[in-house]
């Protein structure tokens, strides 16, 4: 009997119960007026004499041991039921946390990639640190050429041979000195110019630049491919080239869109015109194509750039260029569903 004792004691100490109704169970299994001690204690008086101590010691033990039980297992189940109250249910999956959006730099830097991607242009990065001969001297701007002073350049310390770089023309010198003709590539990044910063310009932003070359590269494959880029962009067919100069191509020519004169913004940003100045481009001057190793006589070819954030504010009717500088969450989650 006294044996039996012992296998209640250890049945107690590993029960365990996830629920109100399974504790109460077994509050009477054993607690109750009916319950398990109840019988033991009725059968006390047929133990022999000499085990009478040793039984009694053994029941009440057990007693205690189903007392704290019953009060852990509630005590337990009460703190879980605070948890779940404050916290909600702790087993459940967690809350979806908020997905940023991108920024609209990158929504219109990736547009871009895209349309050129489709007509066979790869990208090429390089280096924001450059130093003079790739900013420079290679693309037809040698030392005190009057044309740098067209951009006013960040200088690193003291060293006038290491800049931040001004365009990304300079990643089109690295790629010509590493890959021969046929090439085809924009160079899209951040530039850096010494200019004062206002709703219209900033020391820093974003250009992206093509480059084509090949043999019999012609100033109407420049116009095509970029009456493609406008129709693909902006939706636009309509496009004009006014004579321009860079000293790195020759011709050299702007590139407008004609926007339209539908609306009162359109008048605004238009200048009542309909038109749009977007981008600069030309024939690569001969003297680039040697200054890279590529002969000049043999291949021809042609360069494009564009601010990436003059398009997103035409794209967007954004009017202060600092927006896209300042992490205004307010601005930023407008472009939460952009690709």
């Amino acid at each position: 009997m006294l044996d039996q004792v012992k296998e209640h004691i250890n049945t107690v100490q590993n029960f365990e119960a996830q629920s109100k109704e399974a504790i109460e169970a077994f509050r009477i299994e054993y607690l109750g007026s009916k319950g398990i001690l109840k019988e033991l204690f009725t059968k006390f008086k047929e133990v022999p004499n000499d085990q009478k101590k040793d039984f009694g010691q053994a029941i009440n033990e057990l007693k205690q041991k189903a007392t704290d039980k019953v009060v852990q297992l509630k005590a337990s189940l009460e703190d879980k039921q605070e948890e779940a109250g404050i916290y909600g249910d702790l087993t459940r999956s967690g809350y979806p946390t908020p997905v940023g959006a991108r920024h609209p730099i990158n929504v219109v830097k990736n547009q871009i990639i895209d349309v050129f991607s489709r007509i066979g242009f790869n990208v090429s990065e390089g280096p924001e640190i450059e130093d003079d001969w790739h900013n420079f001297t290679a693309l037809n701007l040698p030392a005190h050429h009057p044309a740098r002073d067209m951009q006013d350049t960040f200088f690193i310390q003291t060293d006038p041979d290491v800049l931040l770089r001004t365009h990304t023309s300079s990643v089109q010198v690295r790629y010509m000195e590493n890959n021969q003709p046929p090439i085809r590539t924009i160079s899209p990044g951040r530039v850096f110019r010494n200019e004062a910063i206002s709703a219209r310009a900033h020391c820093i932003f974003h250009q992206v630049e093509g480059l084509y070359i090949d043999k019999n590269v012609s100033f109407a494959d420049l116009k095509q491919t970029l009456l493609y880029f406008t129709k693909e962009m902006f939706g636009k067919s309509e496009i004009r080239l006014r004579p321009s100069y860079f000293p790195f191509t020759e011709p050299s020519a702007e590139v407008d869109i004609y926007w339209g004169l539908e609306t009162e913004t359109d008048y605004r940003i238009t200048k009542g015109t309909g038109w749009l100045e977007i981008m600069g481009c030309g024939m690569v001057d001969p003297a680039v194509l040697q200054n890279c190793g590529i002969d000049p006589n043999e291949y021809s070819g042609f360069a494009f750039g564009m601010g990436i954030e003059r398009i997103a504010m035409l794209l967007y009717q954004i009017g202060d260029i600092r927006m896209f500088f300042e992490n205004d969450v307010r601005f930023l989650k407008q472009f939460s569903n952009s690709l």
